[in-house]
């Protein structure tokens, strides 16, 4: 009889960059009636969640053109159009995680995923495995189930 020995790799979380937190923060609180997004990454050697780019009046479609093809998360302020005529302005936290990244960079990115929500106190949270997903329909359809 073999005995299979299952070896856990316990998951990186990582900080989040002290500026950063800042931007987070001020981000919340804009005044601004358009669209914006803030995208951050891991140094990997910091260990930090860190700025990669600030966008502003940008689509879902267009963000969709700027992301990278790696893992990524974004804070995005949505300018959201209800059904009776009312507007909302939902701070949506997008992790989009392609497929095919190292494993290595899978564990750190999801090991820091809850700490940068709960340091951002961001409740509405999605996940894209697929930067091709990320579309007006897909986000309004969301947002639906939060409002």
């Amino acid at each position: 009889m073999t005995k299979l020995k299952i070896q856990s790799e316990s998951l990186v979380v990582c900080d989040v960059a002290e500026d950063l937190v800042e931007k987070l923060r001020k981000f919340r609180f804009r005044k601004e009636t358009n669209n914006a997004a803030i995208i951050m990454k891991i140094d990997k050697d910091k260990r930090l969640v860190v700025l990669d780019e600030e966008l502003e009046g940008i689509s879902p479609d267009e963000l969709k053109d700027e992301l990278p093809e790696r893992k990524t998360f974004i804070v995005y302020s949505y300018k959201y159009q209800h059904d009776d005529g009312r507007v909302s302005y939902p701070l949506c936290f997008i992790f989009s995680s392609p497929v095919g990244c190292k494993p290595e960079q899978q564990m750190m990115y999801a090991g820091s995923k809850n700490k940068l929500v709960q340091t951002a106190e961001l409740t509405k949270v999605f996940e894209i495995r697929n930067t091709e997903d990320l579309t007006e329909e897909w986000l309004r359809e969301k947002l639906g189930f939060f409002h």
